[in-house]
C-alpha cells in the first residue's frame, strides 16, 4: 500500500486519518490531471447508458450538466493549488483529499470554494491583473534571477477567482430544478426534479432524479408557495444515510398534491488509485498487479439506486381522500427490501490494463458489476 504512494513522491502517510493534504505541487497536478481524464470519460459512460435505456435522453443531458460542473470545480481547485508546497506561511494552501472509499476532495474544500465564489469579485478587484503579474514575473526572473513563486501564487489565485466568477461549478448543494415532461390530464402534469449534493460523510458527488406527478392548481415551478417548500424539503433529505424509500415517503406525506413515481440516486464515486488512495480487498490487488502507468492507474465506482411506485392507494379522511404511493421493494433485486430501493445498478469505470487484471482474477464481488473500459483512444466499451 505504501509503495503505491512512493511512486508519486508523496511523503509518508499518517494511517490514523482518512484525510491527506497533497503538499507536493507535482503530485497535486497529477491528481488533477487524473480527474480531468475521468470527468471527460464520464460523458461517454452516460452516453452508453442512454444506448441501453438505463438513462433517457433527458437523464443523460441532466447528468452531463452535473459532470461538467464537477469538472469545472476540479479545474478551479487545480488553479487554487497550482503552487502547492512551494510557499510557507500563507495559510492552508494544500488540497486535502479523502484517501479511503472516496478519492475525492474532502467536503470542506467544496464549502470553502462556495464561500470564495461569493467573494470572488472583491478578490479580483484587489489582485493585479494577469498581464501585470506576468510582466513582474519576467522582471524577477531576468533581473533578480529568482523563481517568482509569490507572483506565481498571486496569478494562480487570480485565475482561481476568475474560474469561480465564470460560474457553473459544483457546489456542496445544487438546488432542485424542475423539467416539464408531459401533461397527463386536466390539472395534472409530470415533472422531473433534479438536484445534487456533495455528500459530507462520503465525500463524493451525489445526483438525485425524481419523476413526480403534480396535481396542484398551479404548475409546481410557478407555485410560489409549494416550490420553495419542496426545494427545501428535498435538500434537507439529501443525506446518504437515508434510504430512498424514506425520502420518497416523506415527500409523499408532506405534499399531498405531489406524487413521487420514481426516485434515483447516483453516487459518482469513489475513485480508487494506487498512487493516491488506500483500498482493501480485490480492488487493491487489481491496481497493485496492474502497475498501470500514470494516467491509467485508477478505477471509478458508480452506483445507481432506483425506487419505483408500484401502485396508488387512497388514504380516506372525513371530507377528502389523498393519494399515497406504494413503492416496489424487490428483495431479489440488489437487496431492495433492506436497501429501501427497487433495484441497484453498480458499475466500474477503469482503463484497459486494470480491467485486464480484473477480468483475469474475476473476483466474486465484481461479477455483477457493469464494466466501462477506456481504450487507448479514449473510447468507452461496455462489458458485463
Amino acid at each position: 500500500m505504501g509503495e503505491g504512494f512512493g511512486d508519486v513522491g508523496l511523503p509518508d502517510l499518517d494511517l490514523t486519518t482518512d484525510h491527506k493534504a497533497l503538499d507536493d505541487d507535482l503530485a497535486a497536478r497529477r491528481y488533477f490531471a487524473k480527474f480531468e481524464t475521468i470527468t471527460r470519460l464520464l460523458s461517454g459512460v452516460a452516453g452508453e447508458m442512454e444506448k441501453d435505456k438505463t438513462f433517457s435522453g433527458l437523464d443523460g443531458a441532466v447528468l452531463e450538466d452535473y459532470i461538467r460542473a464537477i469538472a469545472r470545480s476540479f479545474k478551479a481547485l487545480s488553479l487554487k493549488y497550482l503552487v502547492s508546497g512551494r510557499l510557507d506561511g500563507i495559510g492552508q494552501k494544500h488540497l486535502t483529499i479523502d484517501l479511503h472509499e472516496s478519492g475525492f476532495p474532502i467536503y470542506q474544500e467544496l464549502v470553502t470554494m462556495a464561500n470564495d465564489a461569493a467573494q470572488a469579485d472583491r478578490h479580483l478587484r484587489d489582485l493585479p491583473d494577469a498581464a501585470r503579474l506576468k510582466d513582474d514575473m519576467v522582471r524577477q526572473i531576468v533581473g533578480d534571477r529568482v523563481v517568482p513563486t509569490h507572483l506565481q501564487f498571486a496569478l494562480s489565485q487570480r485565475l482561481y477567482y476568475q474560474a469561480l466568477m465564470a460560474g457553473g461549478v459544483f457546489y456542496p448543494q445544487m438546488h432542485p430544478q424542475a423539467q416539464w415532461l408531459a401533461d397527463i390530464g386536466e390539472d395534472r402534469r409530470r415533472f422531473m426534479l433534479h438536484w445534487a449534493v456533495y455528500d459530507s460523510q462520503l465525500n463524493v458527488p451525489v445526483v438525485y432524479l425524481m419523476e413526480v406527478e403534480d396535481s396542484g392548481r398551479r404548475a409546481l415551478p410557478l407555485d410560489e408557495r409549494r416550490w420553495p417548500a419542496a426545494q427545501a424539503h428535498l435538500l434537507a433529505q439529501s443525506v446518504g444515510g437515508l434510504k430512498l424509500v424514506t425520502i420518497a415517503r416523506g415527500f409523499d406525506a408532506d405534499f399531498h398534491d405531489l406524487h413521487p413515481k420514481r426516485l434515483r440516486r447516483l453516487h459518482l464515486g469513489p475513485m480508487y488509485s494506487r498512487a493516491f488512495t488506500l483500498q482493501t480487498g480485490p480492488i487493491r490487488e487489481v491496481l497493485d498487479e496492474a502497475k498501470a502507468p500514470a494516467g491509467e492507474d485508477w478505477a471509478l465506482a458508480w452506483a445507481i439506486e432506483e425506487l419505483e411506485s408500484a401502485r396508488v392507494e387512497l388514504d380516506r379522511g372525513w371530507f377528502s381522500s389523498v393519494e399515497r404511493e406504494v413503492f416496489r421493494l424487490d428483495p431479489f433485486a440488489g437487496g431492495g427490501a433492506q436497501s429501501g430501493a427497487t433495484r441497484m445498478i453498480r458499475a466500474l469505470i477503469l482503463p484497459q490494463r486494470p480491467f485486464q487484471v480484473l477480468a483475469e482474477r474475476d473476483p466474486a464481488g465484481f461479477r455483477d458489476m457493469r464494466k466501462f473500459v477506456v481504450g487507448r483512444e479514449g473510447r468507452v466499451m461496455v462489458y458485463r
